[in-house]
C-alpha cells in the first residue's frame, strides 16, 4: 500500500471512540528513514457550525466539514481506502481553519 499524500483524503481508523472515517492527510511526505505517520484533520458530518470547522464541497464526501479541532496523528497503516482528494483552493479552507485552531499566522485567514 502507498502512504496517503498531503492534500488526500482516506479513510482511516481512529480507534473505537473516533470510528472509521474519511480524513485529510496535511503532513507533508515521508521518506524510508522517517516515521510512517500521517497527520490528518477528520471529517465529521455533525457539524456545529464552529470557526474551526472547514465546509469544503467533494463528491467523494458526505455533507459536512473537516474539524481543526480534531487533529490526529496516526501510523500510515491505520489508512483503509483513499477516497479522493482536496483542491488547492479546498485545502486553504482546511488550512485557515487550522490557523485559527492554533493560532498560526496564515494568509487569508
Amino acid at each position: 500500500m502507498r502512504h496517503p499524500l498531503r492534500g488526500e483524503v482516506w479513510l482511516v481508523d481512529l480507534g473505537m471512540a473516533a470510528k472509521v472515517r474519511p480524513c485529510l492527510v496535511i503532513s507533508t511526505s515521508v521518506a524510508d528513514t522517517d516515521r510512517a505517520l500521517a497527520t490528518l484533520v477528520p471529517h465529521t458530518t455533525s457539524t456545529r457550525g464552529s470557526r474551526f470547522e472547514a465546509v469544503v464541497n467533494a463528491s467523494f464526501l458526505k455533507a459536512g466539514a473537516f474539524d481543526a479541532q480534531g487533529l490526529v496523528t496516526v501510523p500510515v497503516r491505520h489508512t483503509i481506502r483513499h477516497l479522493g482528494a482536496l483542491t488547492q483552493d479546498q485545502m486553504k479552507v482546511v488550512e485557515q481553519a487550522i490557523c485559527r485552531w492554533l493560532e498560526l499566522p496564515c494568509e487569508g485567514g
